[in-house]
């Protein structure tokens, strides 16, 4: 095989010395020589476009291969030269490049792919319409396959709601939503996962049922049965006693305790629709400092109290006469866990870090033990005596409405406090 330069060094100057001879022979005249150059030209131009055209096919092949994925070829040198052949070398050792480089995404493809399929998430990257670009075969069973998203989980994604109810499924679903955008190739796409949840609310729905059903059945038969039996015993002395001054004081005094048990199984269920009738909260700017300055005052002759908070602190968008009922809750709380404490301290306070408020009321007080802070705000569940035991139950819902959360700490002896987050 030739040099590429040689060669084509050999056709450029033949092509000028045949030029030239054309050129001369038909200034004088010699006709035949001068189509004998113009043959030479010809047939040098058809050989130099040849050696191009080696070169084209070439890059054409290498250019094929790469449109078709086919990057096992090795690149064929055109010429026998030094150069050449070093060039159709890094052609050839790009081509290995990228193939392994493509082996190596498509493994890894073809990994993340199988290891999303296998789990029982359903994962789908969508646009913000709803149209689905991908998704894992959780995702393409619970979806039926489909090219859209519900418009339910659409709505739930653009109001930012956790978990949402899809009515129009063979079996009931209900959906724990989380959602990340993403920008890919420029253009925005959502990152979902899906998971149903119905059986665990069904679950959770069927223990909260379970413990109420407890408590209920605990505090009536408390009522019912002494009624019960007084109402028997005084039904029986009514018929068989006479109506002497001793038998009627008898009937008064059960009478009497039919009337405080009675008033008692009516608190009891009236507290029970405190619990169930809390209205939804409307929120106002509140400001912080004198939302504290309020309670203060409600709290004048205690000296154990102390409100903090920065000045710089930004509106609190909340229902002022729910939250007020909670810390005043709280705070009657922590007083009554002070009352035999000596150098009794609570402290309120007041913070927002990021996009989250948070309040704290501590105190120094008894403290309570582990078990204790673990029911605190199971509903009716009480240490005091004569306590309903809604207190702290009727401010977990508030809080929860408000989508916060509130939490304890606290040990026997040395006080405790409860802190309560909200978005903010």
């Amino acid at each position: 095989m030739r040099s590429y330069a040689a060669s084509l060094t050999f056709h450029i100057a033949g092509l000028l010395v045949a030029v030239a001879a054309g050129v001369c022979t038909l200034m004088h005249g010699l006709w035949f020589c001068a189509v004998t150059s113009s043959a030479a030209v010809i047939s040098l131009c058809v050989s130099l476009y040849r050696m191009q055209t080696r070169q084209i096919r070439l890059m054409r092949r290498i250019v094929d291969c790469m449109r078709g994925n086919d990057l096992s070829q090795l690149a064929c040198p055109a010429f026998g030269d030094k150069e050449t052949r070093q060039l159709a070398e890094d052609l050839s050792a790009a081509l290995k490049a990228i193939r392994i480089r493509m082996n190596d995404e498509e493994t890894k493809h073809q990994y993340y792919e199988n290891l999303l399929d296998r789990v029982d998430t359903a994962v789908v990257v969508c646009y913000p319409d709803g149209r689905t670009e991908w998704m894992n075969k959780a995702a393409r069973l619970m979806l039926d396959n489909r090219g859209v998203l519900p418009e339910e989980i659409i709505s739930a994604i653009r109001n930012r709601q956790t978990v949402v109810h899809l009515p129009h499924t063979p079996v009931p679903t209900d959906l724990s939503v989380s959602v990340t955008e993403i920008y890919l190739k420029g253009k925005s796409q959502w990152l979902v996962s899906l998971k149903n949840i119905h059986t665990a609310l069904e679950h959770t729905e069927m223990e909260a049922w379970r413990k109420l059903i407890r408590v209920l059945t605990h505090e009536i038969m408390n009522s019912i049965t002494p009624i019960i039996s007084l109402a028997d015993t005084l039904s029986e002395r009514s018929l068989t006693e006479s109506s002497d001054g001793r038998a009627r004081s008898q009937m008064r005094q059960g009478l009497q305790v039919i009337r405080r048990r009675s008033k008692g199984l009516l608190e009891f269920v009236e507290n029970y629709r405190k619990l169930t009738r809390i209205a939804q909260p409307v929120r106002t700017d509140i400001k912080v400092r004198d939302f504290f300055n309020d309670l203060q005052q409600l709290f004048a002759g205690e000296t154990a109290l102390t409100f903090s908070c920065p000045d710089s602190l930004p509106h609190w968008k909340a229902d002022r006469g729910q939250m007020e009922q909670v810390f005043i809750n709280l705070i009657r709380n922590a007083l009554e866990a002070c009352r035999n404490t000596a150098g009794a301290h609570i402290e309120i306070g007041a913070s927002i870090s990021g996009k989250e408020w948070k309040f704290t009321v501590s105190d120094n007080g008894e403290g309570m033990l582990p078990e204790v802070t673990g029911r605190i705000f199971v509903p009716f569940f009480t240490t005091k005596p004569g306590g309903s035991g809604i207190g702290l139950a009727l401010c977990k819902q508030i809080v929860i409405l408000h989508g916060g959360q509130i939490s304890v700490d606290s040990r026997p002896d040395k006080g405790s406090r409860f802190t309560l987050s909200f978005p903010a």
